[in-house]
């Protein structure tokens, strides 16, 4: 028992702060109502009438008025896609008013294993942001269609599972779990047993797949991309994960039958699951995510509920977080109400990290473990002749299988083109807006490369290279010719990670990802307007795509539909097999 929590709950001493004059949003009765809130340590002590917790030393805010909210919960997001190392990552969404994530860090896992993903849980102890680890499902996370660096089996998952920070097994893919892999279900086995949660990542679920998976115990889902699949997985018990990120801003679209039906939202909350950096610089992130909701047309304190209680909720965690009741963390944001909708003040575990909008906290940079450092190691450097895809020296044209990028995210749709062959070589075609694609082994395994064409891009020169690339992190490449694809690879492996684009031979812009080849150490401020300035670059060289180098990354992704290109080859999603992107030879 936490006897000073209790004391001050009963009013025998003093609290270290309170919050009086504000407006309670109560997310468990649904009201709003006046009164304050008194902080013991970490935690809420009394919610209400408060002013008998006041004493000697007591810390008092006066919230004007402003509307007292629980701290945001996001349910399901990959920091690393913000491409911020953790530190940096967590002073930027304090102040958004998100105190609280659930996150796998498989990004990192995927390069260095459990051991790198502790020691960034490790960096994060640093922090105001409460992490709770969902323990990654497996890696490679495609088995047999991609190469990673680190590595999670059922025996490594068990061990993850005994951490007191895991809560859950994520992203079990509904196509695994249909298929039975041994190691999957073993490993869903070991999480249910210790009454820890699966968390599903079930795009294009059909009733038979998403039925099965909801037996099989798992609990939510991130991936509706329609209204009816909101509606189908609710129906069927599921606790359904609405997202609005930076690559798949759904959130409008997802609501619209549930606004319309009256649906009840208990089982509803927004995720963001990848957030870019210049959203969260600029917009925001669940904060932004409230803003939508209201314009779509929810109720303000459904909107609260669905970024707070419902996620805690969703994790049985709502005995630690996601409500303002006394013996919870101290989690409290200050707002304006829905017609402006603001965060002006943040508390996170009992001190205030934000005000007016602006850290009043800044974490130093980490002294990283070796281990999240120089991951970068090609068998050998590329050449051009390795990104060629080669027939007969004969023949005159291929017909190829395209994979197209829709706009607004990242799923591959197919297209049939016909091009050009020169000495054996096929040749890409901008005017189709068909480009070269390519991923390189970048953990020092195999050496392998894979390759395809894209579209959907609309590059019109040049090649541009990074070394994240879901779900397996070795160098991306796409580009209008091999000589600039094979420049912009070998310069993303001299910086150890990163960003690059090269034209005619010459880096044109470049962004360093040290920390295990995915992430930097600069501000989001700072990372935001270096990327900024990349992507004004890959526009002047006719790019279409707003986050192009966010949208590539996913199209290394063998668990989304319809395509996807690994450092093993050209990947029929729906089959989970390698195929060939030459459909026909024409002599």
């Amino acid at each position: 028992m936490d006897q000073k929590l209790l004391a001050v709950a009963g009013g025998k001493e003093p609290a270290d702060l309170v919050v009086t004059n504000g407006k309670i949003v109560n997310v468990f009765s649904g009201e709003i109502y006046d009164g304050g809130i008194a902080v013991a340590g970490d935690k809420i002590a009394a919610v209400g009438d408060v002013d008998y917790t006041i004493g000697e030393g007591t810390k008092v805010l006066d919230a004007q008025g402003k509307y007292l909210t629980p701290g945001f919960i996001d349910g399901h997001i990959h920091p690393e896609s913000s491409n911020l190392a953790i530190r940096s990552f967590a002073e930027a969404v304090l102040k958004r008013g998100t105190t609280v994530i659930m996150t796998d860090l498989h990004e990192i896992g995927v390069v260095g294993g459990l051991e790198a993903i502790e020691a960034v849980l490790k960096e994060a102890e640093a922090t105001d942001l409460k992490l709770y680890f969902i323990v990654p499902s497996h890696v490679p996370f495609s088995p047999n269609l991609e190469t990673s660096g680190g590595r999670f089996d059922t025996e490594i998952i068990k061990h993850a599972l005994e951490r007191p920070d895991a809560v859950g097994l994520s992203e079990c893919v509904g196509m695994y779990l249909v298929a039975g892999f041994p190691e999957l279900m073993a490993s869903c086995d070991a999480a249910l047993a210790k009454g820890k949660s699966l968390q599903g990542h079930l795009p294009d679920a059909d009733t038979a797949t998403l039925n099965t998976c909801i037996a099989a115990g798992v609990s939510t889902d991130h991936e509706s991309l329609s209204g009816k699949d909101v509606v189908d997985r609710l129906r069927a018990g599921c606790s359904v994960m609405l997202r609005e990120g930076s690559s798949a801003r759904s959130l409008t679209q997802l609501l619209e039958p549930v606004l319309a039906d009256h649906l009840d939202t208990s089982n509803l909350s927004i995720v963001t699951d990848d957030l870019h950096t210049i959203d969260l610089a600029t917009t925001g992130h669940l904060d932004e995510s409230v803003r939508t909701a209201l314009k779509a047309g929810v109720e303000f304190l459904t909107a609260i509920q669905m970024v707070t209680i419902n996620a805690a909720r969703a994790f049985q965690l709502d005995r630690f977080v996601g409500c303002l009741a006394p013996g919870r963390r101290a989690d409290i944001n200050l707002t304006t109400g829905p017609e402006d909708f603001r965060v002006e003040t943040v508390i996170a575990g009992g001190r205030i990290v934000a005000q007016g909008g602006e850290s009043v906290v800044h974490y130093p940079v980490a002294e990283h473990n070796p281990i999240l450092l120089n991951t970068v190691h090609l068998r050998k450097p590329v050449e051009t002749a390795d990104f060629q895809v080669r027939v007969s020296e004969s023949a005159k044209a291929v017909k190829v299988k395209v994979m197209d990028t829709l706009p607004w995210i990242p799923i591959t749709q197919p297209r049939d083109v016909e091009l050009r062959v020169v000495n054996g070589v096929v040749q890409c075609d901008v005017n189709q807006d068909v480009l070269y694609i390519a991923q390189v082994e970048r953990h020092g395994k195999t050496g392998g490369i894979g390759k395809a064409f894209m579209g959907g891009f609309k590059l019109k020169k040049g090649a541009i290279a990074s070394s994240m690339g879901h779900d397996n992190h070795n160098i991306i490449v796409m580009g209008t010719n091999h000589a600039d694809m094979a420049a912009a690879v070998n310069r993303v492996a001299a910086l150890q990670g990163g960003q690059v684009f090269v034209v005619d031979g010459e880096v044109l812009c470049e962004i360093p990802f040290p920390v295990c080849g995915l992430q930097s150490d600069l501000s989001a401020e700072e990372l935001a307007e270096e990327k900024r300035k990349f992507n004004a670059t890959l526009r002047d060289y006719g790019c279409e795509i707003n986050y192009t180098c966010m949208f590539l990354s996913f199209i290394c992704l063998a668990a989304i539909p319809l395509y996807a290109i690994t450092d093993k080859g050209f990947i029929d999603v729906l089959q989970q097999k390698v195929i060939d992107p030459i459909l026909e030879v024409l002599e």
